[in-house]
């Protein structure tokens, strides 16, 4: 049986809600730059949490980034700096990318919200609902060759799935032709030191990935 948390983020990621691009709109629709899509975020007002955040956090880092890091939602001091993955569990992420050979700079990091949920509680159907056309439009601004999808719900939020993280590790899937290793959380990881073993493991899975996409 499904817990209400994943009975939420399973509504929206059936098949009709899935984070799939739209071609007929791409088609119709005039190019999209990162100065019209960072606009949109800084003024978006179509969920609650524009009552509640400090500031939207747009995502940061190499617009042109091989590697696309995506993490569930800001907590208190992304909220407050506007920056994703600064606060205790943003800077072990950022020792594990230096450990692979990837800085910050390198990297461009972004979440499933753009906005702090209240109280860093999860994301609410809605919310993801609002929320993922503006990380799609950022994948296909970039077009990374590898995404990092780190934690839980995001992994369920782009993989349209509700599988144990545990069963999606050590595994390629894709998220609209990009190849996707899920990774533990680094919050998580503070709370269970043991399971550094296996982030290390999911990151050199994610690094070999890339170099095996690179030689063919």
């Amino acid at each position: 049986m499904l817990t209400p948390v994943e009975q939420r983020v399973s509504a929206v990621i059936e098949p009709e809600n899935q984070m799939t691009a739209n071609p007929a709109e791409d088609e119709q629709s005039s190019p999209d730059t990162w100065d019209n899509l960072k606009a949109e975020v800084q003024n978006c007002t179509l969920c609650g949490l524009c009552s509640t955040r400090t500031q939207t956090v747009f995502g940061a880092g190499n617009q042109h980034a091989d590697w696309l890091i995506i993490g569930e939602a800001p907590g208190e001091q992304e909220d407050q700096q506007g920056l994703p993955f600064v606060g205790v569990a943003g800077q072990l992420l950022t020792e594990m990318l230096r450990a692979i050979g990837l800085s910050r700079e390198q990297v461009f990091m972004a979440n499933i919200l753009k906005c702090r949920p209240p109280n860093n509680r999860d994301p609410h159907v809605d919310e993801i609902k609002h929320c993922k056309d503006y990380l799609l439009r950022q994948q296909q601004l970039i077009k990374p060759k590898i995404i990092l999808a780190v934690g839980r719900i995001a992994a369920h939020a782009l993989l349209a799935t509700n599988e144990p993280l545990a069963s999606l590790r050590g595994k390629v899937h894709s998220f609209n032709n990009t190849p996707v290793v899920v990774v533990y959380h680094p919050a998580y990881l503070l709370r269970s030191l043991p399971e550094k073993r296996k982030a290390w493991q999911d990151l050199q899975f994610a690094k070999h990935t890339v170099i095996t996409m690179e030689q063919e």
